[in-house]
């Protein structure tokens, strides 16, 4: 045990572990000793019950004494004059702790699942004073302080309690409340560095370039989804419609000075625009916080805290709400790859590699010039879990899209030899990454029963979207990154030249229910110098539109569920700008608008008609009719319904029509053309089959009937049958 004068050396110096163990009120031998360190106050006085007592000064530095044979009423009050400026508040070092030993040890193995609720801020009720409670994960530390406003940012005024062993330290701090501005100073252990960092389970932080982080409530907000809560756990999702519109909140809309819309604004237009879009779901690029508008959000330094640029936490949970009511779901990006190397957040936390590896090997991507985190890391996992839970918990997101999976897996992800460790049984993947992503669904699939977790994973790793029971990693589903690349890569080629490249567009049918796929045309593929989905189409300004409403024709007929970023349903002609809004003005002209509304009556065909979507993950809801015919380059199928009603999809990916074109029907009976992108309201040429189509004996495609259909010059139609 230190002995007095180490104690008062230590604390003076700011390196003490344990200030409670020497500040506040203790018993020694006979009498009472009773301590505070205030660095600026001239004069201190405590209060005895009945009148306030003087305190000695004991040191210059502002250590200050008074010792008695009766105790004093804790917790204490305290008068500290500054200058002739009287301030009365409660003595921090006279609150014991509020952190159970239970929720210690559940941190420690990693199974803390709230635990946003144990560590961070939170303005609460101790001993029947209000103040907030902060506490923070720094096991290599020497010593821990909290600094904001409330102290003059001085690491010396409120140093923390060590938990022991937990590596947790804690402090609360009485008669200060909500907006406070606060971060950590960490002295390590090892080094003796001073470290100044944002809190890292924050709930709230303030706007770029500030860096610190403000006491904000859990949530005040008054939910209205009931209904759509619990329809969401019984809800049979792998049979339902999911078209996503993928949406970066800062960039999807702006006021005319270039301010961003808030989330309370953007559930005033984005929601009744989504809806009347007909997309099921907004999927929001991450706006967890981040330092960088140009990293879109996916180098994230505030995990718990929503992005003061758009708003408060409850700003956030409204716009939520109001795309609840509306019918509409939520997915929320979320990154648990990788996070940046700022100095003032998760990097080096204590001094040492806390949340990522020291190796850098292990812990840094090259390509991204970030930091892995450590899955192996019973805390660090926790922290991440602890993060899905937050978001689901307490926003009532519907699902998370989880970025960068392929990075996880495996350890030699976009490394050279020799630039990468293995596993402790000699391979490349990365065990602890894929133990933690099945705990994440577990945790997710079990704790929030409708919910969805989608994998951006663009590698051949086996059973993603399978049960962790069977073997799989447990996610809902899956990105089809192969059937967007190969479709992209085989819409790109002059038609002229697309009958040698049609398998591009027929092999994704070989695996296409080895995984509940999702197709995404994502912000990934319109960024960069991949050009915009309008100026990838080849041919001239008529051919591009045609081309590119027939993709969307294909995208939404072919099996698995949909995502398309804003802005491609405005054939958007440039790439897609952070810095700015959408290209609005384009709806000025007619191409434009027919474009978007073709993508509106898709998303309506898709979410109302069964065969479009109630078995996208299984065989049985596709069937080819025709998928030879590369040198017309059409392609013919079935897409088939529970109750095994259909749809006939015929694409013509040529400019050249095809009058009295046969196609093998299964059943006899009338058909009807219920969509043609070549239609003049989407800005075609209105060719078609408007007055309907009746089957007849002849053979064709292996069926036993046919029909004669009029093809049109790059465009889709999709036939129903009537009788």
């Amino acid at each position: 045990m230190p002995n007095e004068s180490q104690n008062k050396r230590a604390l003076l110096e700011a390196r003490h572990h344990d200030p409670f163990s020497y500040l506040g009120l203790h018993h020694s031998r006979s009498e009472y000793v009773y301590r505070v360190f205030q660095p600026y106050a001239t004069e201190v006085s405590v209060f005895d019950g009945q009148t306030w007592l003087q305190l000695e000064r004991d040191d210059a530095a502002g250590l200050f004494m008074w010792r008695g044979k009766q105790a004093l009423p804790t917790p204490c009050r305290l008068r500290l004059n500054y200058f002739n400026h009287l301030l009365e508040v409660h003595d921090a070092y006279t609150f014991g702790s509020s952190i159970s030993n239970l929720d210690l040890h559940l941190f420690s193995e990693g199974t803390l699942q709230q635990a946003y609720r144990t560590l961070g801020s939170h303005h609460m009720e101790l001993q029947g004073v209000w103040g907030v409670r902060f506490a923070v994960w720094a096991p290599n530390a020497e010593r821990v302080s909290v600094v904001g406003d409330f102290n003059g940012w001085d690491g010396r005024v409120h140093p923390m309690r060590s938990l022991g062993s937990s590596g947790i330290w804690e402090i609360f701090i009485p008669d200060i409340g909500l907006g406070e501005l606060y971060k950590f100073e960490i002295r390590s252990r090892h080094s003796g560095a001073l470290l100044t960092k944002t809190d890292p389970y924050g709930f709230s932080f303030e706007m770029r370039p500030g860096t610190a982080s403000r006491v904000v409530s859990l949530g005040n907000h008054g939910w209205r989804d009931e209904s759509w809560m619990a329809q969401r756990a019984t809800r049979d999702w792998q049979h339902q419609p999911l078209n996503v519109y993928e949406v970066h909140a800062g960039s999807w809309k702006r006021h005319w000075d270039g301010r961003f819309y808030n989330f309370r604004e953007l559930a005033d237009s984005l929601v009744p625009y989504v809806q009347e879009m007909g997309f099921t779901h907004i999927e929001l690029m991450p706006v967890s916080e981040h330092p960088l508008d140009e990293s879109w959000g996916y180098q994230t330094t505030g995990y718990f805290g929503v992005t003061s640029r758009f708003g408060t936490p409850d700003d956030f949970r409204y716009f939520v709400d109001c795309c609840h009511l509306a019918g509409i779901g939520v997915i929320l990006d979320w990154v648990p790859a990788h996070f940046p190397k700022d100095s003032w957040a998760l990097a080096h936390f204590d001094g040492t590699a806390l949340y990522e590896h020291e190796d850098p090997r292990l812990g840094e991507h090259q390509d991204w010039g970030t930091l892995i985190f450590n899955y192996g890391r019973n805390e660090v996992r926790n922290f991440l879990l602890a993060n899905a839970h937050f978001w689901l918990q307490e926003f009532h997101i519907d699902g998370l899209r989880v970025d960068a999976v392929a990075s996880m897996l495996y350890l030699d992800y976009s490394r050279e030899a020799g630039q990468w460790l293995p596993n402790r049984f000699g391979g490349r993947e990365n065990i602890e990454a894929v133990d933690f992503l099945r705990q994440l669904n577990v945790m997710t699939h079990e704790h929030f029963p409708g919910t969805l977790t989608l994998a951006e994973e663009s590698t051949s790793w086996p059973m993603v979207s399978r049960p962790t029971y069977l073997g799989g990693l447990g996610f809902s589903m899956k990105w089809n990154m192969g059937w967007m690349n190969d479709t992209l890569a085989y819409i790109k080629h002059d038609p002229v030249h697309r009958r040698y490249h049609q398998n591009m567009l027929t092999f994704g049918q070989l695996y296409a229910y080895t995984e509940n796929f999702v197709l995404p045309f994502s912000h990934d593929e319109v960024v960069h110098g991949k050009r915009s989905l309008l100026d990838k189409m080849p041919g001239d300004g008529w051919q591009k539109f045609a081309n590119l409403r027939l993709l969307f024709t294909y995208q939404m007929t072919i099996s698995g569920k949909k995502l398309n970023f804003m802005g491609n349903e405005l054939a958007q002609g440039q790439e897609w700008k952070v810095g700015s809004e959408l290209d609005w003005y384009l709806l000025d002209r007619a191409e434009h608008r027919g474009v978007k509304t073709l993508v509106r009556d898709l998303n309506m065909l898709y979410r109302d008609v069964g065969a479009l979507h109630e078995l996208d993950f299984s065989h049985e809801g596709f069937s080819w009719i025709d998928c030879n015919n590369a040198d017309q380059s059409v392609l013919i199928y079935r897409r088939i319904a529970r109750d095994g009603s259909e749809v006939i999809v015929a694409l013509n990916f040529t400019p050249v029509p095809r009058e009295k074109y046969r196609i093998g029907v299964p059943h006899k009976g009338g058909y009807r053309e219920i969509f043609n992108s070549d239609s003049h309201y989407y800005g075609g040429s209105n060719m078609g089959n408007g007055f309907g189509m009746y089957s007849n004996d002849f053979e064709c495609n292996g069926m036993p009937q046919s029909i004669e259909v009029t093809l049109p010059p790059l465009a889709g139609i999709i036939l129903q049958r009537t009788s």
